[in-house]
């Protein structure tokens, strides 16, 4: 499965508990080249939160969550490592997922006996 795949199947599931404290934006990184008529030059738009930052970025009952998504056995890169180490600093929370079940896992891990503070539901996806 490629990794856009099992993104798309892991912001599937997450949107289904955006009514239980959970919400999660797709996070693009890049740039790209426009040209400027005032200066009659190129000039370079970046966008994303930062190079390295997380695929999937939310908040999960009131922390700030990163999901890096990966293909089973891939493991981060050195500036994705690097920006996951500066959100720990920070007590927020960042990890690698390499599915649906991985991500949930990481929701489930923030919700104390299993229960969304804000509700008082079950923390269920299906």
């Amino acid at each position: 499965m490629k990794e856009s795949e099992i993104q798309t199947a892991i912001r599937l599931a997450l949107g289904k508990l955006a009514n239980r404290g959970v919400v999660f934006w797709r996070n693009s990184v890049g740039q790209c080249v426009e040209f400027d008529a005032k200066t009659n030059g190129e000039r370079v738009i970046r966008y994303g939160l930062a190079p390295g930052s997380a695929d999937l970025v939310g908040c999960v009952n009131g922390r700030f969550v990163g999901l890096e998504v990966k293909r089973p056995g891939e493991t981060p890169r050195p500036d994705q490592a690097l920006w996951a180490n500066l959100v720990r600093a920070k007590s927020g929370l960042v990890e690698t997922v390499t599915s649906v079940e991985d991500a949930l896992a990481v929701v489930r891990r923030l919700f104390p006996v299993g229960r969304c503070t804000a509700c008082g539901q079950p923390m269920r996806a299906k």
